[in-house]
């Protein structure tokens, strides 16, 4: 197992010997800690336009671990890396991937997808071996691309023929759309992972260059097949009309995607150097996904799965809600992190908040410190080729706790 260049900073910092030798002297990062444990960055769909904005915005408002959770090319991390030292923020390094339970499925089971029954988010914290991939990790990403790359191509033909037909020329296939983003991030073609919302930008990009402001109302009517709710000049809200009317289950441009199962992704994780992470959703859908309700049924859930850590994007969640599942699944022996995605063209704070913008309370707060410190442990360890947090075979409380203490000690190092 080799550290790669984005995780040869930790090597470098200290010897395991030397963390422990501060655990033992007290040594540690005190305050409060300012995070974010899951952002995505360029070329992913993201709010960010370059990976540098997002560094200088997180500086900018005093964030000081940044985490990292791209779909399928891990390329930018690099650069990241470089970008974050710069402004003394510690990387955190992850991935997001879309699983799908077909069983789950077939009981109209809604997991952390308000809308797809069976179709399950996870994220892997803590990655470390994404630039020197193990076989089966290759196998399983190369998979996982060109499912999604063959599924983005029938789809981008389909719209494009969609939109002729309602006497709009766009000019684009899969190679025009990735040259638009290559241009807009200045990254290389073979990095891009395109996902529906880019389609649904590029699209009304080419839609604005081709139809005049006085001529769009009428012109999205014919593609929707009934009249937009988003203003001619709103370029979001169109973006989100397209997806919905034309590209989601049911529509007329719906391409079916490919999914490997929740095993698979979890080995992937895993082979990855992470930690198997379950986004929790909680009242970020209007009506509650059944797999996480009632809230006793998804720790029993997460438990018999074996995860160790779960995530929250507050920004979601009420402050109610977010301390409920927080302080139970936490009680239940799981680390629990946050972020924001950043998925959107939303640019919001980077530190979390709850929905509005309220504060996140402390108690809830003190959780979410406690897991970027085990998480920066786990990170640590793995670029010294030792065991992480889930191949600790100690009581699990205990090895949070030393975990917790470990990151700290990393975290003051770095810092100082």
């Amino acid at each position: 197992m080799q550290n790669t260049q984005a995780t040869q900073f930790l090597k470098e910092l200290a010897t395991v010997d030397e963390i422990t030798a501060d655990v033992q002297n007290g040594i540690g990062f005190a305050g409060s800690l300012t995070y974010n444990t899951h952002i995505h960055l360029p070329p992913n769909f993201s709010a960010f336009e370059t990976v540098q904005q997002a560094v200088d915005l997180a500086a900018e408002q005093g964030v000081k671990v940044l985490g990292v959770g791209n779909y399928y090319d891990y390329s930018v991390y690099c650069e990241f890396v470089a970008a974050v030292q710069v402004k003394g923020i510690f990387p955190l390094f992850g991935t997001e991937i879309i699983a799908l339970e077909t069983d789950l499925q077939k009981q109209d089971i809604r997991i952390n997808d308000p809308g797809n029954p069976g179709k399950y988010y996870i994220c892997g914290k803590g990655i470390s071996q994404f630039e020197t991939l193990s076989k089966k990790a290759d196998d399983y990403l190369s998979t996982i691309r060109q499912n999604d790359a063959q599924r983005m191509r029938e789809m981008t033909d389909k719209m494009a023929v969609t939109f002729s037909d309602c006497g709009i020329d766009t000019g684009l296939n899969e190679a025009a759309v990735i040259a638009r983003i290559v241009a807009r991030h200045g990254c290389d073609a073979d990095v891009v992972t395109l996902q529906e919302r880019h389609l649904a930008q590029v699209f009304q990009e080419a839609f604005f260059e081709k139809i005049q402001l006085d001529s769009r109302v009428q012109k999205l009517t014919d593609l929707f097949g009934q009249i937009p709710k988003s203003a001619p000049h709103d370029a979001v809200g169109i973006q989100n009309e397209i997806r919905s009317h034309l590209m989601k289950a049911g529509k007329s441009c719906f391409v079916p995607e490919t999914f490997v199962n929740l095993a698979q992704a979890k080995e992937l994780i895993t082979e990855l150097g992470g930690i198997p992470c379950y986004p929790v959703l909680a009242d970020g859908s209007s009506r509650r996904c059944e797999y996480e309700t009632p809230l006793e049924g998804l720790i029993d859930t997460l438990k018999s799965n074996d995860y160790a850590m779960a995530e929250f994007i507050p920004v979601r969640n009420q402050p109610d809600v977010l301390t409920e599942y927080v302080k139970a699944i936490r009680a239940a022996g799981i680390v629990v992190v946050a972020g924001t995605e950043h998925n959107t063209l939303d640019l919001l704070p980077i530190t979390p908040t709850c929905v509005g913008g309220k504060d996140i309370p402390q108690e809830v707060n003190d959780i979410f410190e406690e897991g970027v410190y085990v998480l920066a442990a786990h990170a640590f360890f793995k670029a010294h080729q030792q065991g992480g947090l889930l191949e600790q075979s100690t009581d699990r409380e205990e090895t949070i706790r030393r975990f917790a203490d470990i990151g700290r000690a990393v975290l003051a190092r770095y810092f100082k």
